[in-house]
């Protein structure tokens, strides 16, 4: 059988962007097809080649704009486009707040059914670049090339960075990142320049061989820092070698860690942890909460904003001190703590045990004693009988993952009738499907939209619902 013929791109003149996706793709219209549009803008008039077609929608890239939105600037780091993160930044920040804002409208409308006309306007953040606590770096022997004409030799392929959206074996080398504050980029600018001149070998994910895998940089509000490097197959010396360097090169550096993950996923959860200098843990700070951050711990990643989402939370909340609060998908019970002093009792569960754990520690060293936390998969937890026990919550908080919550603990919650539900989501589709569910007995009295990642697509929303009244 002879091999398909490639179909001939198409192209198309003057698309007129007049909406953006949920992925951060702009949206046009062609006769009968929707385009999705890479790095397209509302407002802008622009040329569009296309490289995926079905019956009603198609994907595309932009090859000419024949009229710039008023919403398009110029990005400020020489990464973008080929990097994964900061898709927005050729977007005004004015224009990313208006458009976040318009996908979460359009989501709890449109998916929900939400009246939505109370809505109140975006928190911005206050910072838009090096706002994240924490970045994940990627050695890789096979660099991706910016210029496919460049003259490359064997041994410049070597990368530490970011991967390159679509291939999962190939890694941009990074020079300067805007994401997260200083010294983490001259942290990685010297462990990739030692590793070279010192010749560690950097790790090949598809032979999964290499001796340096991972890099991970944690940095706090508080000011302390943690570095994790993460080996695969280290020759003999080269783990004492590297840390040591770290260890002289930034004294400041408060938890030094290293990790051997010898498996064929990057994930560190079931991984040793070792320490090499310092402490094992570093401080985020909230109101004069501390909040124990180890190298496997969540904490939100934009430590500032995090305390206003937080504090948008407590006051949709409106707790009086009497109430017993039930807070799901507690994580490390940052939110737990954080409300506890306003309530009676805080009663948190989450499906990580190792969170669990963080958040028990998070009470004890807070001085924090009406907070109880139980592990387990939330569908299995909060069962009727465990409400028996504890008693019928006066409030729920619930910050589910991206997926939303499990259909069966939104049947609980209705069994409950807590009088108010405060609902925190990263992602408004699937908050909006259950907050649908949830219409048969709650209103929707408040909706707050919080921009936690800046120069991105996403955004969170916080939901205030109350009980209706039996007529």
């Amino acid at each position: 059988m002879g091999r398909r013929r490639p179909q001939e791109k198409q192209t198309i003149s003057n698309v007129e962007i007049f909406d953006i996706a949920e992925e951060g793709k702009g949206v046009g219209r062609h006769e009968d097809l929707v385009l999705f549009i890479d790095k397209a803008i509302p407002g802008d008039i622009v040329d569009v080649e296309l490289h995926r077609k079905k019956k009603n929608f198609a994907e595309g890239k932009v090859t000419a704009i024949q009229q710039e939105s008023p919403y398009r600037i110029t990005p400020f780091c020489p990464h973008f486009g080929v990097c994964g993160g900061c898709k927005w930044q050729h977007m005004s920040y004015e224009g990313q707040l208006k458009f976040k804002q318009q996908s979460v409208d359009n989501a709890l409308a449109r998916i929900g059914k939400v009246d939505t006309s109370s809505m109140e306007d975006i928190l911005p953040s206050v910072q838009t670049e090096y706002y994240r606590n924490k970045l994940e770096y990627t050695f890789s022997n096979k660099r991706w090339l910016t210029n496919v004409d460049e003259e490359v030799l064997p041994d410049s392929m070597d990368a530490l960075g970011f991967h390159v959206p679509g291939r999962f074996d190939k890694i941009l080398d990074i020079d300067h990142c805007y994401l997260q504050q200083d010294p983490s980029n001259d942290i990685r600018n010297a462990v990739g320049a030692f590793a070279k001149e010192n010749n560690f070998s950097f790790y090949d994910l598809r032979a999964h061989e290499g001796a340096l895998r991972n890099l991970i940089i944690r940095t706090s509000s508080t000011g302390e820092i943690m570095v994790i490097v993460v080996f695969a197959y280290p020759e003999e010396g080269q783990v004492e070698l590297m840390m040591n360097y770290l260890a002289g090169k930034f004294p400041t550096i408060d938890s030094l860690l290293y990790i051997i993950n010898q498996k064929r996923n990057d994930t560190i959860f079931d991984q040793e942890v070792l320490l090499y200098k310092g402490k094992d843990f570093i401080y985020e700070e909230m109101e004069g909460l501390k909040f124990k951050v180890g190298p496997k711990s969540f904490y939100q990643t934009n430590s500032r904003q995090a305390y206003e989402l937080y504090k948008i939370t407590r006051e949709f909340a409106d707790l009086k001190g009497h109430e017993l609060v039930y807070d799901l998908y507690t994580g490390a019970g940052t939110i737990a703590n954080f409300v506890a002093k306003s309530a009676r009792e805080v009663v948190g569960v989450e499906y990580v045990p190792t969170a669990i754990e963080d958040a028990k520690v998070n009470s004890e060293i807070n001085g924090v004693h009406n907070t109880k936390f139980y592990a387990g998969d939330m569908k299995d937890v909060l069962t009727a009988e465990f409400v028996a026990i504890h008693g019928k919550p006066d409030v729920i908080i619930t910050d589910p993952p991206r997926a939303g919550m499990h259909a069966d603990v939104v049947a609980r919650i209705l069994e409950m009738e807590a009088p108010k539900v405060v609902y925190v989501s990263c992602n408004a589709a699937t908050q909006a499907r259950d907050l649908e569910m949830m219409a048969a007995k709650y209103d929707v009295v408040r909706i707050k939209p919080v921009d936690m990642f800046p120069q991105t697509q996403h955004v969170e929303n916080v939901v205030l619902l109350k009980l209706k009244e039996v007529i």
